[in-house]
């Protein structure tokens, strides 16, 4: 699975303001609801019941909250730069400024868990996460997201 197959233009969030892990995942739940018809508040209490079996903030700056709907028919990814790295839990204590929220219908979990491996692979490469870093125009990020990833990552 390629994240080109995942990530549109309405999927980036090139600026997200938010000062705690709590007012992120609100932001995000609002970025999700526009994009799947999918209530704010069904978005926002799944993402908070997914945070409780574990912190999905990965470490290096990275988290990747995922969460399962019946009503979706495929994937849909949102990445998110913070603006202001915020506390996430991360095993590596390391404050997060990358985000990829991941939703996916209840019945692809094969698809699911290559879209997470997918992105695994990506942000392991120092150059991507650089660029993902330092650009705030969507257009840049999106292609930055839809690159290859390089073979020594996988």
């Amino acid at each position: 699975m390629d994240l080109g197959d995942l990530v549109t233009k309405e999927g980036i969030v090139p600026s997200l303001n938010a000062t705690t892990k709590k007012q992120s995942l609100q932001e995000l739940a609002r970025h999700a609801a526009e994009m799947t018809g999918i209530p704010q508040r069904d978005v926002f209490d799944a993402l908070l019941q997914r945070e409780r079996l574990g912190s999905t903030g990965l470490g290096r700056g990275i988290a990747v909250p995922h969460v399962k709907f019946k009503s979706l028919k495929s994937i849909v990814c949102i990445f998110a730069r913070i603006d202001t790295p915020i506390d996430f839990e991360a095993a590596d204590g390391d404050a997060v400024d990358l985000v990829f929220l991941l939703l996916a219908p209840e019945h692809a979990s094969g698809d699911h868990l290559k879209a997470l491996a997918r992105i695994s692979r990506l942000l392991r490469e120092p150059e991507v996460l650089a660029q993902l870093r330092s650009s705030r125009d969507t257009d840049t990020l999106l292609s930055v997201l839809r690159q290859p990833a390089t073979p020594h990552a996988a």
